[in-house]
């Protein structure tokens, strides 16, 4: 099929030399060796017989958490300008297109800058868009929902989830050991927060070490 299509644009070109671009007829054989010159370099290097390739998209799905939905909305989340940004940014993630996520997060706090939920929904698209690696980016607007809301639960959460799927547990497990002691004892988000603690001390038995977390200052 390469072949043919090869000698059909030959033709093409040939005809419009010849009768478009009024090739005087002292040219024909220099034009003619320049045609043949490419059929040979095609012949040499072309592989026309070769099956073609799909290509698949960049993103896929791959860190995203259903579960982290859930949470985010315990934790004040329902209401208010975040939540149609918050709402279209997930759609974006559960068909694997974490980059648009993150992107469309930005421009969220760049309309909203003030808006805590949706400085966590950012750094929680960043780390979805890093394989589930934290990064200094997420950690950033990590922080600057803690600096905007000091006594939001939603920063050191999902800082400490971020922290726990980057395999930095004891960093995961003093921020959340934080959270918990200032969580009140109806506090919705309070068994997740116990829950995931738990299951992270099974994991890896607790070695202290400094940490930053958000500062509540």
């Amino acid at each position: 099929m390469g072949w043919i299509i090869l000698l059909v644009m030959m033709a093409v070109l040939l005809g419009a030399l010849l009768w478009l671009g009024k090739l005087p007829r002292t040219a024909y054989e220099l034009t003619g060796a320049a045609l043949l010159l490419g059929v040979a370099g095609y012949a040499w290097q072309g592989q026309p017989g070769m099956a073609g390739v799909s290509v698949e998209p960049s993103e896929k799905p791959n860190s995203f958490d259903e579960d982290s939905i859930t949470s985010r909305n315990e934790m004040g989340e329902r209401f208010g300008s975040a939540r149609e940004w918050l709402v279209f940014s997930d759609s974006l993630n559960r068909d694997g297109k974490h980059g648009s996520a993150a992107n469309y997060l930005r421009n969220g706090v760049k309309e909203h800058p003030k808006d805590p939920d949706l400085w966590v929904g950012l750094g929680n698209a960043l780390v979805v868009h890093a394989d589930g690696v934290i990064t200094p980016a997420a950690q950033y607007a990590f922080q600057k929902a803690a600096d905007i809301s000091p006594e939001h639960p939603g920063p050191p959460f999902f800082l400490g989830m971020a922290y726990a799927q980057s395999g930095k547990f004891d960093q995961a497990r003093a921020v959340w050991t934080e959270l918990l002691e200032r969580s009140a004892e109806d506090a919705p988000w309070l068994a997740d927060l116990e829950s995931r603690l738990a299951t992270l001390n099974r994991m890896q038995p607790s070695v202290p070490v400094p940490v930053d977390t958000p500062s509540s200052e």
